[in-house]
């Protein structure tokens, strides 16, 4: 087993100068004015410690990688009343695919593709109005990263907002088959701004790391979400967090993760680590290109994919 500080050295080095680097998501253009040259990644440990290299304190949009948030904050209100809502099963599609929502009544196939998460916005914002909906999953963030200066990125939440169309489709025709109860424009609104929240890949590191804890707060000690919830969410970022690649993902690297299309990953080892890369290039699913290389040799290097039966 490599030794962890020099290996995230390692990896950022050498990926830092690699030429083939992705296309960065240029269909939101605040997004399109990224450049492709940044490379970040950082790792914290489940006992506390921090490895990080390369352009791990800038900060970026976290896109998707925000869904995870949203589906604890969800989770915490409702319980398992979010699966009457929204499935469990890989979607096979495009993140933004409207087909497969035609021909299952309006349901999403799970939370980490946009009808699923654009749901799950509308079950936050249930009974209050979505200033208040945005503002409990910023809350939820900045608790976890245990960081008040997490914001978000107003001009990106703008820019997805006025190009945002392919979502307001999704949103309206789930709210056809009433999986969506609340208007339209204020659900889409949480979800523009949720998907604009901005962090550091030490500040994504350090908020994910209770998913590596069983769901507990390394702060306090106590249970932000059950055990039981922990697992399920880890399995469902395991087989939905890569969208249509999410089978490659964990056959390469073999860990649970979110992905989104700022170029940010945000995954996890249980018991071991919480792992945030960065890097806006993006390969043809809209995954980031060289995050994936990196987590699949931190993966390799460590022993720590899922289905390594060697690891103590």
């Amino acid at each position: 087993m490599a030794d962890l500080a020099t290996l995230v050295t390692d990896i950022a080095d050498r990926l830092m100068t690699r030429a083939e680097r992705g296309r960065v998501a240029d269909y939101i253009p605040e997004l399109a004015k990224v450049s492709p040259g940044h490379f970040g990644m950082a790792v914290v440990t489940a006992d506390g410690r921090e490895f990080a290299a390369g352009d791990a304190d800038t900060g970026f949009s976290i896109q998707s990688i925000s869904k995870v948030f949203a589906l604890v904050e969800a989770s915490c209100r409702h319980g398992d009343a979010v699966w009457s809502m929204v499935g469990r099963e890989p979607s096979g599609s495009a993140f933004n695919s409207i087909i497969q929502l035609e021909l299952e009544a309006g349901r999403p196939r799970n939370p980490f593709i946009n009808a699923g998460a654009i749901a799950v916005c509308d079950l936050i914002a249930q009974g209050q109005d979505s200033a208040d909906a945005i503002a409990a999953i910023l809350a939820r963030v900045r608790a976890l990263a245990d960081d008040d200066s997490i914001d978000i990125d107003t001009s990106v939440a703008w820019s997805e907002a006025v190009t945002g169309f392919r979502n307001a489709a999704l949103a309206n025709y789930m709210r056809s088959f009433g999986v969506i109860a609340g208007p339209v424009d204020a659900t889409l609104s949480v979800y523009f701004q949720q998907c604009a929240i901005a962090m550091s890949c030490r500040q994504l590191a350090r908020a994910g790391r209770f998913l590596s804890l069983g769901g507990v707060d390394p702060g306090t000690g106590l249970p932000i979400i059950s055990a039981e919830r922990t697992r399920r969410i880890n399995a469902l970022m395991l087989t939905c967090g890569h969208y249509d690649a999410s089978g490659d993902f964990a056959f390469r690297v073999g860990l649970p993760a979110k992905s989104g299309v700022g170029g940010g990953i945000l995954a996890i080892a249980p018991g071991r680590a919480s792992i945030a890369v960065w890097s806006p290039g993006l390969s043809a699913q809209g995954n980031s290109l060289l995050g994936t290389l990196a987590l699949e040799e931190l993966s390799q290097g460590m022993g720590w994919s899922v289905f390594n039966p060697d690891v103590d």
